[in-house]
Parts: structure tokens; sequence; C-alpha cells
């Protein structure tokens, strides 16, 4: 019987989507890719399939995932970036041979391997790329915290106003109006007598 996983939380944006895979930071962390496999399982439904994965190639997706959240969240707040997050950043962006191609749909897709397997180290350096992007402020949007207190997760605001507070309203957004929601009805019972 195969462990039970919690599930991907996926965005739009891969590089902030990577750094959800370990969630609740400030609270009870919940990491969603605890094992070589699970890496696998969420390269592929990123679009960055990888036939294998080992130990020290996750290891080393960690150490990604938390110099990516480091960085971000420097970004966010307007501070400096942290040195060590921007060497392993740039790292791993070096470090893999991907190639962007078109496809008839017109849409971006991931070549990794060039001319051989695909590995861990080419799609960790998409990810990297594609936080280098949105570090650097190349795109339409801006780099915000979550505004639970347990998450405080990095994410890509592409709303229109930049204004959005949860990394995911289904989840963070969710949770912190149940919990006002809750407040105020006890609130109102204990008035009431």
């Amino acid at each position: 019987m195969s462990p039970r996983f919690p599930d991907f939380r996926l965005g739009k944006v891969l590089a902030t989507s990577f750094t959800g895979t370990l969630s609740e930071r400030h609270g009870d962390a919940v990491e969603r890719i605890p094992t070589p496999n699970r890496l696998i399982d969420w390269l592929a439904v990123s679009g960055l399939a990888v036939e294998s994965c080992t130990t020290a190639q996750l290891e080393r997706a960690w150490e990604l995932r938390e110099a990516i959240h480091a960085a971000a969240t420097a970004a966010a707040r307007r501070d400096p970036l942290p040195g060590s997050a921007v060497q392993i950043i740039n790292e791993c962006s070096s470090q893999g041979r991907a190639a962007a191609v078109l496809t008839p749909e017109r849409n971006r897709q991931w070549r990794l391997g060039l001319g051989s397997a695909s590995s861990v180290e080419d799609a960790l350096s998409v990810i990297a790329a594609d936080a280098i992007s949105v570090i650097a402020g190349e795109r339409d949007g801006k780099l915000a915290l979550c505004a639970s207190p347990t998450c405080q997760a990095a994410f890509f605001d592409t709303s229109q106003s930049r204004t959005r507070k949860w990394c995911d309203m289904n989840t963070c957004g969710n949770r912190q109006k149940k919990a006002r929601f809750n407040a105020n009805n006890r609130k109102n019972a204990s008035s009431a007598r």
C-alpha cells in the first residue's frame, strides 16, 4: 500500500508553484515532495517529466526551492536578496540542458535533456530560470506574500489591481475567512447572552 501524500498546489507560475511544495512554513509544515518519486510526479504535472530521481537530486531540489523562497520573499518585501540564495538559483539555472519549444497550438513547452535522457538537473534549470525572470521583474505582475500567518508563501500576483492577499483562495483564503466568520459568530453569541 502506497503512502498518501498531500495534493499538489499548482499555480500558473512555475517558480512560485515549486516553492509551494512546502506549505504552512510558519505552522505545521506540509512537505508535498518528501520522496524522489514524488518529485518525479510534481515535475511531470508541471510539464518537466524526468525518468528518475536520486535522493541527492531531491535534496538539491529542496535546496533550490528554499533559495527561490528566500529570494522571492526578500523581493516581495523589497529587501536585499540573500547572496547564498542568488548563488544557488544561478548555479541551478546554468547546470541544465533544456530548450523552449513552440507547439502547433502556440504553447511553449520545455524539451529537457537535448540529445540525451532528461534529468532532474535539466528540470531544475528551467525552474531556476523561471525564478530569475519573476524575481528580476521581467513579467507583468508583482511578488507578494500570503496574508495567512501560518503560510506566508511567496506568490506572483497578476490580478488587475495587484492586491491579491492569499497564495491560494481555496486553501489559505478560505481558511482565514472561515476563522474570521467563526470568531464573529462566537462574539455575537456571547454578546447575545
